[in-house]
């Protein structure tokens, strides 16, 4: 702030050294003036000029001290109030525009939740022709037309899930049940909810569960958990196998789910879990939304999940879904 205060002020400064060193000069041209006098004249006024400018220092900069130390949070109550005109001046512009700011995000706040809430409303209307239009699916007796509309059927649904779960997630804290929850259960039905998809494509699953029980949140452990399987049963060559299995390490449960699709390109492997990234290597994929793995690692991290992945183009991925140990989970949630 000193360095600050001293630019701003530093006209004064010039101007009264100027004229310091135009009175030596009159004192040393002009005979009549003694020039110690003088001398002595200008050290008492350098002195009283310093003691002066640390005063209107401190006094001068205490109020812009706290601006540059105010939290932004449209609140205004924790600075001092100004004491002299130009800061009153900037004190009413503040007042201002932080008014209309609070004004304008509750507005905007406001509209956010009435769209999200209008959003779920239309994703909940929409599931009732969805549930319909599988009835009705189930009822044919042509297989060969039944395959793509049941793939169909699936994308749509997935899809629908993907959003509503996007739009619980900023308020899923408020939404959680930590329990101890039945892995092979989790696994099974989503596994089930896959099946017309994994028949079509001939994809299988070879499971092999040491852990059978985690503590976790069963509804959003069972969405992470579609979002990994979605991915390997999308990314796999046909009448191939998805490998999933369970096993303790380093005294944490861990869930690994593989796939021998094509892989991710090595440069691609730190920005998966982007909001909106897709690939590089196949960035022209229309199908892709780049959310998936996004929403995943978010929700894996409210429930203090550790989301790895290992993957070399052509060879397939790795994801593993490392849990917490009981005692930590116990002491980072107050449970």
């Amino acid at each position: 702030m000193i360095k600050t205060y001293l630019a701003e002020r530093r006209s004064w400064l010039l101007f009264f050294a100027a004229l310091q060193l135009l009175l030596l000069l009159i004192a040393y041209l002009d005979a009549a003036m003694p020039l110690c006098s003088v001398l002595y004249i200008v050290f008492l006024s350098a002195l009283c000029f310093i003691g002066f400018f640390i005063y209107r220092y401190h006094r001068e900069t205490r109020y812009y001290k706290q601006l540059l130390e105010w939290e932004e949070q449209l609140d205004l109550t924790g600075l001092a109030a100004a004491e002299r005109p130009f800061e009153r001046i900037a004190e009413a512009a503040l007042t201002n525009q932080t008014e209309r700011l609070r004004q304008s995000a509750s507005r905007h706040l406001t509209m956010l939740e009435q769209e999200k809430d209008e959003l779920l409303s239309w994703i909940h209307d929409v599931k009732t022709p969805l549930t319909a239009m599988r009835l009705m699916i189930d009822r044919m007796e042509d297989e060969r037309l039944k395959a793509p509309l049941l793939y169909e059927w699936l994308r749509l649904h997935l899809l629908l899930d993907q959003q509503l779960h996007q739009k619980r997630l900023p308020f899923m804290e408020n939404d959680l049940l930590i329990e101890q929850v039945d892995l092979e259960a989790v696994l099974f039905a989503e596994i089930k909810t896959l099946q017309s998809w994994c028949i079509h494509k001939g994809i299988g699953f070879d499971m092999d569960l040491e852990v059978r029980e985690v503590l976790s949140d069963a509804k959003w452990l069972a969405f992470i958990v579609r979002q990994l399987l979605t991915n390997a049963v999308k990314y796999s060559e046909a009448s191939s196998d998805v490998t999933v299995v369970s096993f303790v390490q380093d005294g944490h449960a861990v869930l690994e789910i593989r796939d021998t699709g094509r892989g991710i390109e090595s440069k691609d492997l730190p920005r998966i879990f982007d909001k909106g990234f897709t690939s590089t290597g196949h960035h022209a994929d229309g199908a892709a939304t780049g959310m998936g793995l996004y929403l995943a690692r978010t929700a894996a991290q409210a429930l203090h999940i550790l989301i790895g992945v290992q993957s070399e183009p052509g060879a397939g991925s790795s994801f593993t879904l490392r849990f917490p140990k009981r005692n930590a989970f116990t002491q980072m949630t107050g449970m």
